[in-house]
């Protein structure tokens, strides 16, 4: 599995907390430091069956500057994953990237299901 967190955001240490205390192996990637490209983004968004609207870190400082909730309507998916790209602090955290899927923003439950179904749980 791999774990995109920022390591300062108190939802990622409940997210990487809930892990360890799972005991299930996995790597870690600070997403301010090495963010995911378009490629990836683009992979992941296809494999979470999510809109690509859930990708954006919405409360972000960066996400508000840009103006973003206006300008987002707008834009070609494309230009929505090229700009996800440019900035790891426009991009929804954690991540974690399962055999089986990606998992966006940490709820417990949900990461709990999801990990019932990995060969790791």
């Amino acid at each position: 599995m791999l774990f995109i967190c920022y390591p300062t955001c108190s939802t990622c240490k409940k997210a990487q907390r809930f892990l360890d205390e799972a005991g299930l192996p996995y790597e870690t990637r600070n997403i301010k430091l090495d963010p995911p490209n378009a490629e990836e983004l683009r992979t992941w968004w296809k494999e979470s069956g999510l809109p690509l609207k859930r990708f954006f870190n919405t409360s972000g400082l960066q996400y508000k500057a840009l103006h973003l909730k206006e300008k987002l309507p707008e834009m070609q998916e494309e230009e929505q994953l090229t700009l996800l790209a440019t900035d790891g602090m426009l991009v929804k955290r954690p991540i974690l990237v399962l055999d089986s899927g990606v998992l966006i923003g940490f709820r417990e439950e949900t990461w709990r299901d999801a990990l019932q179904n990995e060969t790791l749980y």
